[in-house]
């Protein structure tokens, strides 16, 4: 850390929302990480995030927008794209063992990522670094030294991992080695805050045992609460109801207005900047306009006012006066296709499996007139037919 920047603002009323919007804990305590903020320094703030998937999901926008209130606080972002981890995997939220990615799958993975969060961060005082630069240089002598700070019973006491466990489920020694990586990215960027789910509280507090070892003031670590999706799962990186911040307007809007109307005050608080006031006003609404003017947000962050103006008449125009929409996005049947081949070469559906149980459930209809489509009758249809799948998602069939 060091002092003096006049770019550091310590501004009581900002800091006291930065350490409670959204968050779920800060450690070693709330009142110390305040502390250093209203000191004055200027202070190194790490996230790490795995390129597991092509794009980031909504999911991810919680600890970049606090990154950015603490970027705007004039704090230096230290953003790691861990193509390291990502062949390791973390298993924090997981019950059963990630699959070890390739080098050509995570590279494939990364290429849009700094422009994606480029949407939500000031690239030009972002730090952006892949943890490949110190990790793949670390002999097999530096790892037991890093492994001899923990125990195999402070692993498996982890919830997920000891319930894995007693099920009998494969634990491989490969998982181990995760928290000592993401650990030592702190290390090496000598970060003085982590933020991260509270999923990952183990993996956060490693790093401060890390730090410590190797004689640096061990970071504060910020965690969240997780964010979930209409099941009540984590949001995850695939799904048709994944939210992600380069959808299109259109679907951006729609996705969200599908959200269970019990997460839209989590999604106000954690997924945007809306005044709390405010959001507290339009909770005490009805649910529906809530709801309308969340999605109008979030596609006004990430598209601009002109087409989350647009996107939210498209979308009462579509769900309200029962029309289909013009510039519904269009798929092209090749020669040899079947329409799911095609609806998943056109990155319209995350996976054939996930339509197949689309279809089954009666999720595939015939725009306009709500008529239920079967394996048999959808290869049936006739070129320039609109589809609607599920409640939000419209697409055009060409032959």
């Amino acid at each position: 850390m060091f002092k003096g920047s006049k770019q550091v603002i310590s501004d009581e009323k900002k800091i006291d929302e930065l350490l409670s919007r959204g968050v779920a804990e800060a450690l070693p305590s709330h009142d110390s990480l305040k502390k250093l903020l209203m000191s004055g320094e200027r202070l190194r703030i790490k996230l790490g995030v795995d390129p597991t998937g092509e794009r980031l999901h909504l999911g991810h926008s919680v600890p970049l927008l606090k990154l950015r209130d603490f970027q705007e606080l004039g704090h230096t972002i230290v953003f790691i794209v861990g193509d390291f981890t990502a062949v390791i995997g973390d298993t924090s939220d997981k019950e059963s063992e990630r699959p070890m990615l390739s080098q050509g799958d995570i590279k494939k993975n990364m290429v849009t990522w700094k422009s994606q969060v480029g949407k939500i961060l000031d690239l030009s005082k972002t730090e952006f670094r892949r943890n490949s630069e110190w990790l793949g240089k670390l002999t097999y002598r530096e790892i037991g030294e890093h492994a001899d700070l923990f125990s195999v019973a402070d692993f498996t006491a982890r919830e997920n991992i000891k319930r894995r466990l007693e099920q009998g489920k494969r634990v491989s020694l490969r998982e181990v080695l995760y928290p000592l990586m993401q650990g030592y990215d702190s290390v090496a960027v000598k970060a003085d805050v982590e933020l991260g789910g509270s999923d990952q509280r183990f993996n956060l507090l490693a790093g401060r045992t890390l730090q410590e070892h190797f004689k640096q003031t061990p970071q504060h670590v910020l965690t969240f609460s997780l964010i979930t999706d209409a099941s009540g799962k984590k949001l995850s990186k695939t799904g048709s109801a994944t939210a992600y911040v380069s959808d299109s307007p259109d679907d951006l809007f729609g996705k969200t207005m599908s959200i269970p109307d019990d997460l839209t005050r989590q999604y106000f608080i954690s997924m945007t900047r809306v005044p709390l006031g405010e959001v507290e006003q339009l909770l005490a609404g009805h649910p529906r306009d809530a709801k309308l003017a969340l999605a109008h947000e979030l596609v006004r962050m990430y598209h601009g006012a002109r087409l989350a103006d647009e996107s939210k008449e498209n979308f009462l125009k579509t769900f309200s006066q029962k029309e289909i929409p013009t510039d519904a996005p269009m798929c092209t049947i090749q020669a040899g296709q079947t329409v799911a081949d095609a609806l998943l070469a056109a990155g319209v559906i995350a996976s054939k499996s996930e339509f197949r149980r689309l279809l089954d459930a009666g999720g595939v209809k015939i725009a306009g007139t709500e008529e239920k489509l079967t394996s048999n009758s959808l290869e049936k249809i006739s070129t320039g037919t609109t589809l609607r799948l599920g409640k939000h998602q419209f697409v055009k069939i060409i032959k």
